[in-house]
């Protein structure tokens, strides 16, 4: 009897893929649009939530979903599915539409999104206009957009879904206030949140966010860390900050030895490519995510008695 593929040991590429910003920029330059899309359907529907929790997607076993959102009394979620590379609306009374992801501009993809709620009598108005990137391009007139390569998309979504599993035991630490592991559309970023528990001091403005949306976000004293995927130039990364930044924060010693400080992020990053390639890649982000969670709370003198799990207890 042949093994079949998932008899098959794993490779680390298998758990987590190579994924060079170049070979795939344009793919995420599109897919974000295609996210923001999605996403501001959820922030139209959602009640507001504090630190804008309301308008994330979540990982999934085949990609990404908004989960439900309430539509009056039914319920309406929108899945992007990374295998079989759909789009999948849905409805509690069990109404369904599938739009296929494949090369399209923008222009459609919006246009085919919002006919889908038309169709499932969930019409949905969105403010038209993407956030987070330069020179954007109001949804319905983005014709320079328009690349879906599956794979990539694919690999993407599988490093998603990588770190959420080591997020969450990192998360699993904490009996504090944090947040969810969830993706903001605006820099496509996955993130989870420690909170200290005491207020922050009021948060500078940000380019491309109103100021009430960072100030909610920040409205508490946190260490957040989380993935990007890069942009053009920029490879993708893990990283770690603390606001308010205390005293040294940038100086700490972290670990692996991979990590550094970004002073033009104003971050610790720890490149993905160093960690898919290092021995445990597993023990390396836990290492990272611990090391600089401790210099955030150490610093800025958190309870951490009162806000851990004890060792004991893990």
């Amino acid at each position: 009897m042949q093994p079949t593929e998932l008899d098959m040991p794993n490779r680390p590429d298998d758990i987590w893929p190579a994924l060079p910003q170049a070979a795939w920029s344009e793919t995420c330059a599109t897919l974000q649009l295609w996210m923001q899309i999605v996403g501001k359907v959820r922030l139209a529907l959602m009640p507001k939530i504090n630190h804008t929790w309301n308008v994330t997607l979540y990982p999934t076993v085949r990609g990404l979903t908004t989960s439900p959102m309430p539509y009056g009394t039914r319920m309406l979620q929108i899945d992007f599915d990374f295998i079989d590379h759909t789009l999948v609306l849905e409805t509690s009374e069990g109404h369904r539409s599938t739009l296929p992801l494949k090369p399209m501009t923008v222009a459609a993809f919006y246009q085919q999104v919002m006919t889908a709620l038309e169709d499932l009598g969930t019409p949905v108005s969105i403010w038209h206009m993407p956030v987070e990137v330069a020179e954007p391009i109001a949804f319905e007139k983005d014709e320079t957009h328009q690349a879906y390569d599956p794979e990539s998309a694919q690999r993407f979504w599988r490093i998603l879904l990588q770190t959420t599993r080591v997020f969450t035991l990192f998360r699993a630490r904490f009996t504090g206030k944090v947040s969810p592991i969830h993706l903001f559309w605006g820099a496509l970023d996955l993130a989870c949140t420690r909170f200290s528990g005491r207020p922050a001091p009021e948060h500078p403005s940000m380019a491309g966010l109103p100021d009430h949306v960072t100030r909610d976000a920040y409205s508490h004293e946190v260490s957040s860390c989380g993935f990007w995927p890069g942009a053009p130039g920029m490879e993708a990364v893990f990283y770690s900050y603390a606001y308010p930044e205390p005293p040294g924060y940038a100086e700490s010693a972290i670990a692996p030895a991979q990590a550094f400080f970004d002073p033009k992020l104003g971050e610790f990053v720890l490149p993905y490519e160093e960690l898919r390639q290092s021995a445990d890649p597993d023990s390396a982000l836990l290492q990272f995510l611990q090391s600089t969670y401790e210099a955030a709370a150490n610093l800025a003198h958190w309870d951490r008695a009162a806000l851990e799990v004890a060792a004991k207890d893990e």
